[in-house]
This record gives structure tokens, C-alpha cells and sequence, in this order.
């Protein structure tokens, strides 16, 4: 089953159909499994964006870009700045070269969704470079898809570079602790110096919730959806290499995040 992202009363509509859609939060609070299941009721097709370097979402949803014959943009960035060493195309700039390669070397393209994955870094310096790219073609080439999905790195640090200026649903994934509160307010402090725009808010906690701890996010004054439910299944398929998209349709995982983007708004259709 299949949701249509929400339309908030009284807000203009996009002049673009895409809707761009970030799920961040600290390390180890379950960003890419919330993204890996709710794809499977997300519209298509969608273009997901992983930030992380440890790229840990395509291989949740099956994708294995090495026998696919994908690089990362970081690979693709790395080739780039050889090349230039090597004085070829000497008059061409980094951003030049790379913004071709990024759509035919990096994108994965799949049934219903594709995939561009930032990957490890091999080169001196930052992600400056590769998050720039990112930023100045990434929307341009979102207006094909349903919706723009970024699975963010841990912690706050990307929510700086501004990949994405312009958000319509920020979803926090939260683990039970003191530093989880504090990280909420860490991320509402930088988006707003930094500029971001955001149309929903929303907080989610991982299966470690209990629901004493849930008070905590209930009561933080933000939008509360609800806790992802602990399905042993989801661990068994990410030790085994299988996709989350093939979990059973009775699985709690699943459900519940069926059951938070309806709480979002999402609507089945």
C-alpha cells in the first residue's frame, strides 16, 4: 500500500511535484532502517540520497553497487581530482567534471526508487566538495521523482553543509537518553542559523522506548509519531544481506512505520 505525502492547509503548493523528505538523528538511533521501510509505502519513484559514509541503506534494500557497476560520489570524486593532477582537461573545473559522472557513474537505478550513496571519503579535506555537488544539482534532477529521501550521517554536522535548503518532512529519529532531548533542540538551533526551511517536524523513537521513556518525546512540545517496534527479523535480514523491503507484510517493523507516516498525514491511496 502505497501513501500520498500530506498537504497542509493554508500552504502554497511547490512549483516543483516533488516533496523533499530528511530522516536524521544521532548515530545508532536507526536512520536507514526508518528510510528502508518506508520506502516500501512511499509513492514512486523516489531518489534516495544516503549521506552516510558508512553506507549502510543499500545493502537495507538490497542494492549491492559493486556488481551493479556504481561508484560512490566520493569514488566518482576521487577519480576527478586525479584526472586533474594528471593536467587532463586542465581548463575544466572540478565541479565541471564531476557533475556528469555523479548522474551516470553514481546513480543506481531501480524498480521504483533510485539510489545515489556518498560513500567513504579517500582524499584530504571534508565532504565540502562532494556535499556541494550534492547541493547544487541535487534538487534540479529530484524534480523527476515522487519525493527526494536523504538518509543523513550521524549527528549535526551535515545539517551545515545544507544539502538540502528546502524540507517538507524532517522525521528525528531518537534513542531513550538524556542526549537525544538535547540533540532535538541541537538540530532546531542549526537549521534555523543555517537557513533550512521545514514544513513538519517530527520525532520518532527506536524500539529501545519503553513507554516511560516515550513521556520524554511526548512532552518535548514537538510532533510525537510514535516508536518503531522491535521485530527480531529486521536484524536476522541485515546479518543475512536481504532487503528490508522483503520483510512480511505482518511485520511489526514495518507496520508501525506504515502506522507513523499515517500519523504524519500520509495518506493510503
Amino acid at each position: 500500500m502505497l501513501f500520498t505525502p500530506p498537504q497542509k492547509s493554508g500552504t502554497p503548493e511547490k512549483p516543483t511535484p516533488n516533496r523533499n523528505i530528511i530522516a536524521t538523528g544521532r548515530g545508532g538511533t536507526g536512520k536507514s532502517t526508518f528510510v528502508a521501510l518506508a520506502l516500501r509505502y512511499l509513492r514512486t519513484p523516489s531518489l534516495l540520497v544516503d549521506l552516510d559514509p558508512d553506507s549502510s541503506l543499500p545493502g537495507m534494500i538490497g542494492v549491492d553497487l559493486q556488481k551493479e557497476g556504481k561508484r560512490t560520489v566520493c569514488e566518482v570524486l576521487y577519480d576527478v581530482v586525479m584526472r586533474r593532477k594528471q593536467n587532463v582537461s586542465p581548463t575544466i573545473t572540478t565541479h565541471d567534471l564531476m557533475q556528469p559522472m555523479l548522474w551516470s557513474d553514481a546513480l543506481y537505478e531501480g524498480r521504483g526508487f533510485d539510489l545515489l550513496t556518498l560513500g567513504t571519503k579517500y582524499i584530504e579535506g571534508c565532504y565540502c566538495a562532494p556535499d556541494n555537488l550534492l547541493r547544487t544539482t541535487i534538487q534540479e534532477h529530484a524534480r523527476n521523482y515522487a519525493q527526494l529521501v536523504v538518509d543523513s550521517p550521524a549527528g549535526v554536522e551535515h545539517l551545515n553543509r545544507n544539502v538540502v535548503s528546502d524540507v517538507d518532512d524532517l522525521f528525528v529519529l531518537c534513542d531513550p537518553s538524556q542526549k537525544a532531548l538535547k540533540h532535538i533542540q541541537r538540530v532546531k538551533r542549526i537549521i534555523e542559523q543555517v537557513g533550512i526551511q521545514y514544513r513538519h517536524f517530527y520525532l520518532v523513537a527506536n524500539h529501545q522506548f519503553d513507554s516511560t521513556s516515550e513521556l520524554h518525546l511526548k512532552q518535548s512540545g514537538e510532533t510525537y509519531l510514535g516508536r518503531i517496534e522491535y521485530d527480531p527479523e529486521v536484524d536476522n535480514y541485515n546479518r543475512q544481506g536481504r532487503s528490508l523491503l522483503d520483510l512480511p507484510d505482518d511485520s511489526p517493523a514495518r507496520l508501525s512505520v506504515k502506522n507513523l507516516l499515517a500519523r504524519a498525514g500520509y495518506t493510503q491511496h
